[in-house]
């Protein structure tokens, strides 16, 4: 009996360089996804040395997906979004409209067609919910206005791709790429409507989004009942166990139930499996038993991705990923620094949303990759990416800590002028100088 499978060989290659390499990079203080993204390098076919079996690691990588989206899901709370959706829904849309232009544009420079371009663009445009997070957590950020800003723009950029990844399939081949066989039941809506101009294409993209919907409307109607009465009654056998294998299985079978039953990607029905799961009282809990394997699964994800990567691009093609590079670090973080000061808030809040959706992950990843499977995109298209994540992912820490010097020094300025108020003894014990005292130049010494 053989001791070495592919299926073995792959995850200790993979779970082994994964460790290895995120260990290196929380040294250097840097995001584990960096890490997780060159151990698949090291192990992809584009570099010497071992290469683990692709097939197997799509495979994998496709769970990674599930559990991901699952994740973002129970971090999702509409009462979150609804308290900021006066900036983060328009703020969003916007900035990405303004990525997804440049990276079109871009796309057309390099003589690709209009469709790729847009997948292209569509890809630069969306940060990681990872990243954002663990940044926002590192600093006490989540809580604060800024930081609650932040994470609604990002549940409106998620949402905006959960969209598009539903659309894609059925517009391939309107983007230029493998369209897709027109269902029975496409064509014969399109027979029946042929008379007010409804064809194959758009009967499809109908019925595609009439399956979306009605799958949202079941998880919203009854999802939404029965999910957290699931959950409280495997917490009454007081079995961890239990409860762990029952959030798990609803998060994998209502995947599964969304792509058999309704044509719906496994994304769109991880995402609502949490998004449904969100409004139990226990989803805090839930979140706690099952975030090792989702932690784990992502790391294979990461992998996979990283596994796609030909490091010849930064050779063949360095123009284009400085360019990429440039819409993800500098025009991203532009256009939402405006946004947020046209719609009135401040200069910090401004630049922590800024800095916060200076980088690209798993959403990004997840729809180049299915760009080149559908034939939209080129391989390179994907090479561009997910070099651009891995460069962003690296500066985004940079980004951070200049905004914390930054704050430092307000910090100190803050504590200089309550440490000399002027002449005023009273606003010297109070640290409010009066009216006389703050006229008076700031490099006078309080009075004795």
């Amino acid at each position: 009996m053989p001791h070495e499978t592919p299926l073995i060989t792959t995850l200790v290659a993979g779970f082994g360089l994964a460790f290895l390499f995120g260990l290196l990079a929380q040294r250097l203080k840097l995001p584990l996804i960096a890490g997780y993204l060159l151990a698949g390098v090291v192990i992809g076919p584009f570099t010497p040395g071992y290469v683990a079996d692709m097939k197997l690691a799509t495979e994998l990588a496709e769970l990674g997906v599930i559990l991901l989206m699952f994740g973002v899901g129970l971090h999702f709370s509409p009462r979150d979004l609804m308290a900021v959706r006066a900036i983060a829904v328009p703020g969003a849309i916007g900035q990405i409209a303004v990525a997804t232009a440049f990276g079109t544009a871009m796309g057309w420079a390099l003589g690709w067609n209009l469709g790729a371009g847009l997948i292209f663009g569509l890809a630069l445009s969306v940060a990681s919910t990872v990243v954002l997070l663990r940044a926002l957590q590192d600093r006490d950020l989540v809580t604060t206005d800024k930081g609650r800003v932040a994470v609604g723009w990002l549940i409106v950029e998620d949402l905006v791709m959960v969209i598009s990844l539903v659309l894609i399939p059925p517009l391939a081949g309107l983007l230029g790429g493998t369209a897709i066989p027109v269902a029975e039941e496409a064509e014969a809506v399109a027979e029946v409507t042929s008379n007010i101009g409804i064809g194959p294409i758009a009967a499809t993209v109908l019925i595609t989004l009439a399956k979306a919907a009605a799958f949202v409307a079941l998880m919203l109607i009854v999802g939404q009942r029965v999910v957290p009465w699931v959950l409280h009654f495997v917490s009454q056998t007081r079995s961890r166990e239990l409860f762990r294998l029952s959030v798990l299985a609803i998060a994998l079978g209502v995947a599964y139930g969304a792509t058999h039953f309704f044509g719906v990607s496994f994304a769109l029905g991880a995402f609502f499996a949490g998004m449904v799961m969100s409004s139990s009282t226990l989803s805090q809990q839930a979140m706690r038993e099952t975030l090792p394997l989702r932690d784990a699964f992502a790391v294979l994800f990461f992998v996979s991705v990283g596994m796609l990567f030909n490091p010849g691009v930064i050779l063949s093609s360095p123009l284009a990923l400085v360019g990429t590079v440039l819409i993800i670090v500098l025009v991203k973080s532009a256009a939402a620094y405006y946004i947020v000061r046209g719609f009135g808030h401040d200069h910090d809040k401004g630049l922590t949303i800024a800095a916060s959706l200076a980088q690209i992950g798993e959403f990004s990843f997840i729809l180049i990759t299915m760009g080149v499977t559908l034939q939209i995109v080129p391989n390179e298209a994907r090479d561009l990416v997910v070099a651009g994540a891995m460069i962003s992912i690296l500066a985004n820490p940079l980004l951070f800590h200049l905004l914390d010097r930054r704050e430092a020094r307000k910090a100190t300025q803050t504590e200089d002028a309550k440490a000399n108020p002027g002449d005023d003894p009273a606003g010297t014990r109070s640290g409010a100088p009066s009216e006389a005292s703050a006229a008076l130049p700031s490099s006078l010494p309080p009075a004795a």
